[in-house]
């Protein structure tokens, strides 16, 4: 009995599936934490619990949450049986289902200046920056910025699609948060010789391959790596059919239409823009929730069977969009979404989301 008592605790085991990596997790650390320990690739961003980026699905075994997965996760994903890595302390072995989407370049922090700033509705401004060497993304990714005096980095999308060998101009669209430490700044002008600092890239939301419909969900700013991601689509000569859901209050929030008409002029399949306002009808505008419009947006597309969702925007939206979705039968495994929060939302975390 006494051997039993104080026998060696034997660290839990954790398998991966498809890919089959094998890894043990020690006394009171993440599964994130011991993968990435371990030499694995595994997806993440913030490590707090808030971005979603290390979202998994628990196969077998139990765990222990350092915060609620209820956080971030919808119920749809918990009933599902979703985890996050980050958060997840391991009380058995584990099977986990986790897409790996390979070993991206490591991220790479530059120094930057602002370059130009251009008003895109009353509260969202298109921002770029000069960067002192060229930084390497994919389509839908997004940069971390720090200034002098920062309380934290913030977070934001890029708004235009990479170039094949890097670029020094980066850009990304950057709502006024009232009250945001960065935003307040910012927009009254009084950063413009700041020495700022670039890291880059960061994120896993990009286009997954496929042949399917897509069908693309956006609100506010969260337009930007839908932008990005389009953008490339269509350079690459995209030919699946595409809906882009966007989602405003009133006429005053709409932008980019001139941009989105020249991309559906390009693109190689059906491509559809929908903009849908909340609070004010207005003509060839949807009028409700943009959220509302997906079941005819999966039926447009063909139904529910082979789309694939991304969808960026505020995590009420995402919330709502992830359920209709799931209702409508496209699976949790092609929903890919990216939630933009502020600083308020991730209080204690350092880093404000997009």
């Amino acid at each position: 009995m006494f051997k039993k008592l104080f026998a060696k605790r034997t660290d839990p085991q954790v398998e991966l599936v498809p890919g089959g990596e094998r890894f043990a997790v020690g006394r009171s650390q993440t599964v994130l934490e011991s993968a990435l320990k371990a030499g694995i690739a595994y997806p993440h961003d913030c490590t707090v619990g808030t971005c979603g980026s290390c979202r998994s699905r628990l196969i077998s075994g139990k765990v222990d949450a350092i915060t609620p997965f209820g956080y971030t996760l919808s119920r749809e994903e918990l009933e599902a049986g979703y985890i996050l890595a980050c958060q997840a302390v391991p009380e058995s072995d584990l099977l986990i289902e986790v897409e790996m989407v390979g070993a991206e370049a490591a991220p790479q922090a530059v120094a930057a200046r602002l370059a130009a700033m251009q008003d895109l509705t009353h509260d969202i401004k298109l921002v770029t920056w000069e960067t002192a060497a060229a930084l390497h993304y994919r389509a839908g990714q997004y940069m971390k910025v720090t200034w002098p005096g920062a309380p934290g980095p913030r977070a934001y999308s890029f708004s235009a699609a990479p170039l094949p060998g890097g670029q020094t101009r980066v850009s990304s669209f950057i709502r006024k948060v009232p009250g945001g430490a960065f935003t307040e700044r910012l927009f009254a002008g009084e950063l413009a010789d700041a020495a700022f600092e670039i890291e880059a890239a960061h994120g896993t939301f990009w286009l997954r391959d496929g042949t399917g419909p897509i069908l693309l969900v956006a609100g506010g700013s969260g337009l930007a790596p839908i932008m990005s991601l389009l953008e490339d689509a269509a350079n690459r000569g995209m030919a699946r059919d595409a809906i882009l859901l966007f989602g405003g209050r009133a006429a005053r929030d709409l932008y980019c239409g001139e941009a989105i008409a020249a991309l559906a002029a390009r693109w190689q399949g059906r491509f559809e823009y929908r903009p849908v306002l909340s609070e004010e009808p207005v003509e060839d505008c949807r009028f409700g929730l943009v959220t509302g419009e997906i079941p005819a947006a999966l039926t447009d597309l063909g139904g529910s069977g082979t789309v694939q969702a991304y969808l960026c925007g505020p995590p009420a939206m995402i919330d709502a969009a992830v359920a209709l979705l799931g209702a409508q039968g496209v699976g949790l495994s092609e929903i890919h979404y990216d939630k933009f929060t502020d600083a308020s939302t991730i209080s204690g975390t350092g880093m404000a989301a997009r």
